[in-house]
């Protein structure tokens, strides 16, 4: 019982990165980000599939936490913000650029919520509310992400820059 509760505990803390004393969203989004640079890296699709994978798996056992401790978002549970990275960076690819603006847009999105991220995270209960504000957010930041690049690409092109 230990071991999984041990196995459990690392899934949903994402390897404890979720027990940061500071920004554990972010910490837990820095290290998804590293884990899933080899993923698009060989596969943006192998990245989209793996995160569904991973969002289907953690919705059922963030339920399971949530009704055992009676606790709904707790901060030390980061797997959701992996969906949302791996989303997110399966949307941009492999490039610095488009991993930095996944990884900022995406933390703003999360941070702030808004608009149907907010709805979706105040009004959806247990592990699909967890996970899906986190997923809207990254599939938001990927898209920005590459709006972003093209409207600058448009700009260094019109200027030949």
């Amino acid at each position: 019982m230990k071991k999984q509760k041990l196995i459990k505990d690392l899934f949903l803390s994402l390897f404890y990165s979720g027990y940061s004393p500071k920004a554990p969203g972010t910490a837990g989004s820095a290290l998804a980000l590293i884990l899933g640079m080899p993923i698009v890296y060989y596969s943006q699709e192998t990245l989209f599939l793996a995160s569904i994978f991973i969002a289907l798996v953690a919705i059922k056992h963030i339920d399971i936490y949530e009704e055992h401790t009676q606790t709904h978002d707790d901060k030390s549970i980061v797997i959701d913000e992996l969906v949302g990275m791996w989303l997110a960076m399966s949307i941009v690819g492999f490039g610095l650029w488009e991993l930095i603006l996944a990884f900022v847009f995406f933390r703003i999105f999360d941070i702030y919520k808004p608009s149907f991220i907010g709805r979706l995270d105040k009004k959806v209960k247990g592990g699909l509310g967890v996970v899906g504000d986190d997923a809207l957010a990254g599939i938001l930041a990927g898209i920005v992400s590459v709006l972003v690049l093209q409207i600058a690409q448009s700009i260094f092109s019109f200027f030949n820059l």
